[in-house]
């Protein structure tokens, strides 16, 4: 049964991953997902429908478009085949922490959180088109997951860690804002609610997390001399790894915590 669902959520993952590179490319642009379909951005030829499939169409095409032989990215197979991975252990992971429930909003967090690292990274911007609605989506989701376990804490414990790490990072910004965008903040809120709803050690975690993360990469950056300590490195990443990391590790992390003090 969990093999099965497993599978379902990966392929369910490698359908959303073809999207998420539509996301990717499009909304930081203030163009439509929608339409037009999906087309060369050289030629202008549409894609055809047997060149469309996840992975498999860009190793069909062997990453050159089919009409004019432009390359095609290789993050392009990435992104879905990475989403299909991420699916499925998270899928993986709250099961085991008996939270399947709550799926539905771990799996529109991951592919969020995907579309929001990619841009970021490309862009130094967090869409609002993709953060802001992601508040209530999220919400209901969770609500639900809640309603179905008949167990409303984790829920209200979900609205406290969103609170608390929204305003700690909204102390940040204020305090210094050349060192954090108000991007992050508003992303800040959803990664509380997420992590918060599994326990308060993955919140405490994930946040802490972030800043650990940014600090080894930027350290490794100036190394190889691709950063100077005035460097401006995207945070959006560096949280949503840092949230990640948590959920699947934050309570043995939290228990080797415990035994170390006790």
């Amino acid at each position: 049964m969990v093999v099965a669902l497993l599978l379902l959520v990966f392929l369910l993952g490698l359908a959303v991953g073809s999207f998420l590179n539509v996301v990717i490319h499009r909304v930081p642009r203030g163009e439509s997902v929608v339409t037009p379909a999906s087309r060369c951005p050289r030629c202008g030829t549409p894609i055809r429908a047997r060149h469309n499939l996840p992975v498999l169409g860009w190793l069909i095409l062997r990453g050159r478009c089919a009409d004019c032989g432009t390359p095609i990215s290789a993050r392009y197979p990435l992104v879905e085949l990475g989403t299909g991975l991420l699916f499925a252990a998270l899928t993986w992971r709250l099961d085991r922490l008996g939270r399947l429930p709550a799926a539905p909003a771990y799996l529109w967090f991951a592919a969020i959180g995907i579309s929001l690292a990619l841009i970021d990274l490309e862009l130094r911007k967090l869409p609002n088109a993709i953060v802001l609605p992601s508040y209530p989506v999220i919400a209901v989701l969770l609500t639900g997951a809640a309603a179905w376990q008949h167990d409303w804490w984790p829920l209200a414990r979900a609205g406290l860690g969103a609170a608390l790490l929204f305003g700690f990072f909204l102390l940040l910004v204020l305090i210094a804002p050349a060192g954090m965008g108000w991007g992050d903040v508003k992303l800040a809120g959803l990664l509380g609610g997420v992590l918060a709803y599994l326990s308060w050690s993955a919140l405490l975690i994930g946040g802490f997390s972030a800043f650990v993360l940014g600090a080894v990469v930027g350290i490794a950056a100036m190394s190889v001399g691709r950063a100077g300590r005035k460097t401006a490195l995207p945070f959006g990443p560096f949280m949503i790894a840092g949230a990640l990391l948590a959920i699947f590790f934050a309570d043995p992390l939290a228990a080797a915590w415990r035994r170390l003090m006790g």
